[in-house]
């Protein structure tokens, strides 16, 4: 840091080396850049203000404490926002500061990549308002320390008209940790009215005449009070989904073939289904999974294991032929027996079967029905999930044995593929990472593309999708999590729906594993993601970002690197896009030394080099044009090398003189009285 002298006038006279020279310092910010400050995406301020929101009751309340009276401004710099865990909490942060700071303002989310809460970590800039999740119970428990160190922070923050907004799960507060000055908490503890929440996102969907229905259906309404935000939210995705399914079958009941092996509740009104599905079929699961009957009852006894097995497939798999229904309750009910149990009945398992009722019987009791050439018709998706779910919260036990099960029966990984759709269900319920972590210890090996797809689905997902991108963060270091992570990270970066600020969090992990994998694999595989993102009329420019923020060391040489050879293929008429005139704002010619330097970056980045030279050569001031400007590169230091290796490399081809192009390299590279002593001879095939 260099030293900075005040004086009173311009008339001073400076002797010696001087780094900076400022005739008018409005204000300085001594501020040490780290390289592990936590890295975040920027929010788009229209899209948080687009989104359903309602702000009634205590978040009302809630709202004005963290509001200035003067201003419609925060009260303070830092807000923390303690709340129960999956409540709504982030989308109330986020508004808040969409809503509240100067439209100059950068809203940026913050990733959490620390072993505890650091006030060293944080980042700060000048009208910025960051917002931040405390979700994490091994991580991000806040401490007294933290909060003295926030209070400080809070300084900076004000001085540089910048906020912060943490939102921490309240199992994760500690209520003895007292307001610090510049720290403003404000405690969320009741929701808004679950049903003005659920007219909102119905309303905002389109779905506008449900919405007048909905308000008709007394019994409906009644399941909807008390729901937290987020409960409210997956209703509101209940009621719409229930309205398909029912106007699925009711043009089922059209056609006489399929009327006549309907489902039995095929006649049921919108009314009623809408009430069964808000009430999770919670007392008719009660009863199905109550004690085991000794005797089958079809109205009262409840369901034996097998039955229950049976049950889950149909949950899964809904409507399929009756072999495939069979298969998957059986690969449930196996994946029950422990591993070393070895064969304790007296029974072998097909007798065991055997001497049970038939399946037609079974796939009847538990609410299905058999239509023609041996079909399950179960078309009911609401209750399937009713049920994955009810089974998932009562029988912790069969967490682990329903993951793999379900992870075995999936038929690829597409995310309409209705195993996928049920892990993903799963393990998003409860808004943490145990369950992503559990699926992806099972998955990681044996099905990657299976993990990835639920991956892309968790990161999109409003609610847990910070938490999704934070597992993916730790999960790029980890050499057998890697290539989920550029999987998933390829998922996103093809959607052309995706936002920039979830482009930048894919950009951001692969840039970890580049900077930490000593694996070629896996950094040639983080090469392919980046050269499909060149392809993209919107990839260039996070391209060319990346290679910019290495230049700048601001991100990882390693991932910078991989950046710019991605950019190398990229053509503009008869020239390398990086070569030509609409050639973009980086520092090529350093870009080239620096990869030319190492004998590890050479053997990437001469194929590249080679492929520019031969794509030039039919055209004179093309190939002359390139030519000049490469050799100023190729004349760096440490370079003789690399010159000799891309000179070996060009010897098929010709220039258009008829030369050959790597001995046109060479004779403008190697000094005339070396050339006995260095000869030029053809790289081996």
């Amino acid at each position: 840091m260099a030293d900075v002298l005040l004086t009173n006038g311009a008339g001073t006279h400076l002797y010696g080396k001087v780094d900076v020279v400022a005739g008018n310092i409005n204000k300085f910010v001594n501020q040490t850049r780290k390289l592990d400050l936590l890295e975040g995406v920027r929010v788009d301020r229209g899209e948080v203000l687009s989104q359903p929101f309602v702000c009634e009751g205590q978040w009302a309340e809630a709202w004005r404490q963290a509001l200035a009276p003067e201003a419609p401004r925060p009260r303070q710099r830092v807000v923390i926002v303690v709340a129960p865990r999956a409540f709504g909490a982030t989308t109330f942060a986020l508004r808040l500061l969409a809503e509240h700071t100067d439209s100059a303002t950068t809203l940026v989310k913050l990733d959490c990549d620390w072993s505890t809460p650091s006030q060293g970590r944080l980042p700060l800039e000048e009208e910025h308002a960051y917002q931040l999740d405390l979700k994490d119970p091994e991580t991000d428990r806040p401490s007294a320390d933290f909060l003295n160190a926030l209070s400080t922070f809070a300084d900076h923050l004000g001085a540089s008209r910048s906020y912060l907004v943490l939102t921490v799960a309240q199992e994760l507060w500690d209520d003895r940790l007292t307001t610090r000055k510049g720290v403003q908490v404000v405690y969320l503890t009741e929701p808004p009215d679950a049903q003005r929440v659920v007219e909102t996102h119905l309303n905002a969907a389109g779905h506008a005449p449900l919405v007048a229905e909905l308000r008709s259906f007394p019994i409906a309404r009644a399941s909807l009070r008390g729901l937290h935000a987020m409960a409210a939210v997956r209703a509101a995705g209940t009621i719409a989904m229930t309205w398909q399914e029912h106007r699925r079958l009711q043009d089922a009941r059209t056609s006489a073939a399929l009327h006549r092996s309907a489902p039995a509740d095929a006649d049921l009104s919108l009314e009623d289904r809408i009430t069964a599905a808000l009430s999770d079929w919670r007392d008719h699961l009660d009863r199905l999974f109550g004690e085991v009957a000794t005797t089958h009852d079809a109205a009262k006894g409840s369901l034996t294991l097998e039955d229950r097995c049976l049950l889950l497939a149909l949950a899964v798999r809904q409507s399929a032929p009756l072999p495939a229904v069979a298969s998957t309750a059986r690969a449930l009910q196996q994946a029950l027996i422990p591993k070393d149990a070895g064969n304790k009945s007296d029974l072998s398992p097909a007798q065991t079967v055997f001497a049970g009722r038939g399946l037609r019987r079974r796939i009847q009791d538990v609410g299905a029905d058999v239509g023609s050439h041996d079909t399950v018709l179960f078309d009911r998706p609401a209750y399937g999930r009713a049920i994955l779910e009810y089974v998932w919260d009562n029988y912790e036990v069969m967490r682990e044995a329903m993951l793999a099960w379900l992870v075995q029966s999936a038929g690829g990984d597409s995310a309409a593929d209705l195993s996928v759709a049920a892990l993903s269900t799963l393990v998003l319920r409860h808004g943490t990472t145990a369950h992503l972590n559990a699926l992806g210890a099972i998955a990681r090996d044996s099905h990657p593309d299976l993990l990835s797809s639920i991956l892309d689905v968790a990161v999109h997902d409003e609610h847990v999708g910070r938490l999704a991108w934070d597992v993916l963060y730790r999960w790029a270091e980890q050499k057998h999590y890697a290539p989920t992570v550029i999987s998933t990270c390829r998922r996103v970066l093809h959607d052309d729906a995706a936002n920039a600020s979830t482009a930048k969090r894919a950009i951001v992990r692969l840039r970890r594993i580049a900077h930490t994998t000593s694996e070629p694999d896996l950094r040639r595989d983080v090469l392919k993601a980046f050269e499909e993102l060149a392809g993209r009329p919107s990839g260039t420019a996070r391209l060319v970002a990346e290679v910019r923020d290495w230049q700048e060391s601001q991100a990882s040489p390693k991932s910078g690197s991989l950046a710019f050879l991605a950019l190398m293929p990229v053509q503009d008429d008869s020239m390398p896009w990086l070569m030509s005139d609409s050639a973009p704002g980086i520092d090529v010619q350093r870009a080239l030394q620096d990869l030319l330097s190492s004998p590890d970056t050479t053997a990437e980045i001469v194929p590249y080099l080679t492929g520019w030279i031969r794509m030039c050569a039919p055209d004179p001031a093309s190939y002359g044009r390139l030519r000049d400007q490469l050799l100023p590169a190729l004349r760096g230091h440490n370079m003789f090398h690399a010159g000799m290796e891309l000179m070996k490399a060009l010897a098929d081809v010709t220039t258009p003189q008829g030369l050959n192009a790597g001995e046109d390299f060479y004779q403008h590279l190697v000094d005339h009285r070396l050339q006995p002593v260095f000869t030029l001879t053809k790289a081996p095939a």
